[in-house]
């Protein structure tokens, strides 16, 4: 067996539930956040959150990339549809995951009103940084 108990870690143990984790700001006002408290437990390495659309968006929220190492999304409700880069159109449904590169460009083009993900992040803070339609 691989004892992992001596290892350095990376940060501390956090529990989230629906009454500890609060609501925050986040990049778009239709939808609503909710901070899992892992930018806290791991000094800023990492973010956890779940995105909650207030109302499925309908106009695309612009070409952009995030600077940061990584991101990674799995859709706990609804869907999301995502142009990218590459040329590729992506709608990530209940159920399924999708793991972005950081700096790769992309576009949300559109969401169902029942949207829901979450978000993982490496580092926390993840700018976002607009751009043109490669």
């Amino acid at each position: 067996m691989n004892d992992q108990s001596n290892r350095p870690k990376v940060g501390k143990m956090v529990h989230a539930n629906p009454a500890t984790a609060p609501k925050v700001e986040g990049r778009r006002a239709f939808f609503s956040y909710t901070d899992l408290g892992v930018t806290e437990a791991t000094a800023g390495k990492m973010r956890a959150q779940l995105t909650t659309a207030d109302r499925g968006m309908t106009e695309p929220t612009g070409w952009h990339y995030h600077v940061c190492d990584a991101q990674f999304v799995y859709c706990t409700s609804g869907w999301v549809d995502l142009e990218f880069e590459t040329g590729e159109t992506v709608r990530v449904s209940k159920g399924e995951s999708i793991f972005i590169p950081g700096g790769l460009k992309h576009n949300e083009i559109a969401t169902s009103d029942d949207f829901q993900i979450l978000e993982v992040s490496m580092p926390a803070d993840m700018g976002t940084i607009p751009c043109e339609k490669p």
